[in-house]
C-alpha cells in the first residue's frame, strides 16, 4: 500500500535528531517565554489621574473613557471628548430579594461591551456631583472583571472642565465581546465574613456616616455596625471643596494612622450597599499598596437581615 513505503529510514539521523532537538527546545522554552509576561501583567493597577494625563492619553484609540454621571442631560450639555455615558446606577440591581446588588458577570459584560470596551481596553471613568464613589464602584467593577488598566478623574468633571475643553460630541465606536474574567480575590461573602468577624488580624473599615455607623438612625432592619469595625466616613479621604479630589496621601495615611490601621491588617471594607466601599478600597489598596484589601458587597443591606449576625451599636472600639 502506498503508506507502507513511507518510513523514517528515509530521514537521515542526524536530520531527525536535529529536529526532535529542536521540537523539545521549543516546548521547553514556551513557559520561560510567557511566564515573565503573565506575571508582570497578573496584578490589576487602578490610578488617580490629573486633567493633563487626559490630555496626554486621550487620543490613545485604546483608551475608553466612561461618564458615569446618572443624569444623562448632564452628559448631553458637555463631557470629555470620545466619553461614553453609562450612568453608574447602571450596574445594579435586585438579587434574591436584595436591593441594589452588582448584576451577575453575564450582564456586566453587556454594559462595558455596549460602552466600547474590550478585554484589552485602558479604561478612564470620571463622575461629577456629591461624590466620586460612582467612579471608583465603576473601576473596582472593572478590576473585578479582569481589566488590568484603569484610572479615575481626580476632580471629576467639574475639575477637568476648569483646565480643559469639553465637547457635546458624542463618539463613534465599535460594540465588540467583552468576558468578564471574574477576580474573586477582590471581595468577600457573607460566609467569609461570619467566619473573620473577631479573628487576628482581621479589621473591617465602615466608611459610613458616624450616625448610621452608631445605630443612631432607625434606617436598616437591625442599626449599627459589624462588631470591632472602624468607622472612616469616606468623605474623610476626599477634598471638602471637591469631593471628587482626593486629599493628599498624607494626609489619609494619617488617617488610618489614628485608627491603628496598619499595612499588615487583613481589611474589609464595608459600607452600606458595596458602593461606599470601593472608594477606600481604591486607595488602600491601589494607592498606598497595603496588600491584602477587599470589599464585602453585600454589606450593611445584606449582613443587617441575618438575625443570628452580632450587631454592635455606639462608638467603635479600639483595641
Amino acid at each position: 500500500m502506498m503508506f507502507k513505503s513511507f518510513s523514517l529510514k528515509k530521514f537521515k539521523k542526524p536530520n531527525l535528531f536535529a529536529l526532535v532537538t529542536v521540537f523539545f527546545a521549543f516546548l521547553v522554552s514556551i513557559p520561560l517565554l510567557t511566564l515573565p509576561v503573565l506575571s508582570a501583567n497578573s496584578r490589576a493597577n487602578i490610578q488617580f489621574v490629573s486633567p493633563n494625563w487626559v490630555a496626554e492619553n486621550g487620543k490613545d484609540p485604546n483608551l475608553r473613557i466612561l461618564d458615569v454621571r446618572n443624569f444623562p442631560l448632564d452628559y448631553i450639555e458637555g463631557h470629555l471628548p470620545n466619553a461614553v455615558n453609562i450612568a453608574d446606577t447602571a450596574f445594579r440591581g435586585p438579587k434574591e430579594g436584595l436591593p441594589v446588588q452588582y448584576w451577575n458577570n453575564q450582564k456586566l459584560g453587556e454594559i462595558f461591551a455596549n460602552s466600547g470596551v474590550t478585554n484589552n481596553s485602558r479604561v478612564l471613568v470620571y463622575s461629577d456631583g456629591r461624590d466620586v464613589l460612582g467612579a471608583t464602584m465603576v473601576a473596582y467593577l472593572l478590576e473585578r472583571s479582569g481589566l488590568k488598566d484603569i484610572a479615575v478623574l481626580d476632580g471629576g468633571y467639574t475639575g477637568y472642565k476648569t483646565d480643559q475643553g469639553i465637547t457635546k460630541e458624542f463618539p463613534t465606536y465599535s460594540v465588540s465581546k467583552f468576558t468578564v474574567k471574574d477576580n474573586p480575590s477582590v471581595r468577600v461573602s457573607l460566609n467569609d465574613v461570619r467566619k473573620l468577624i473577631g479573628k487576628p488580624g482581621i479589621v473591617f473599615i465602615d466608611p459610613r456616616p458616624e450616625k448610621l455607623f452608631r445605630g443612631e438612625e432607625n434606617l436598616w432592619i437591625r442599626n449599627g455596625h459589624i462588631p470591632g469595625a472602624r468607622n472612616i466616613p469616606w468623605v474623610t479621604f476626599t477634598d471638602a471643596k471637591n469631593p471628587h479630589k482626593l486629599k493628599s496621601l498624607d494626609e489619609i495615611k494619617k488617617i488610618l494612622a489614628d485608627k491603628k490601621i496598619t499595612p499588615e491588617n487583613d481589611i474589609i471594607v464595608s459600607c452600606s450597599t458595596g458602593r461606599e466601599a470601593t472608594l477606600q478600597y481604591v486607595v488602600l489598596k491601589h494607592l498606598l499598596n497595603y496588600p491584602k484589601v477587599r470589599i464585602y458587597e453585600g454589606s450593611w443591606t445584606e449582613y443587617s437581615t441575618h438575625k443570628d449576625l452580632p450587631v454592635a451599636t455606639g462608638e467603635e472600639k479600639l483595641t
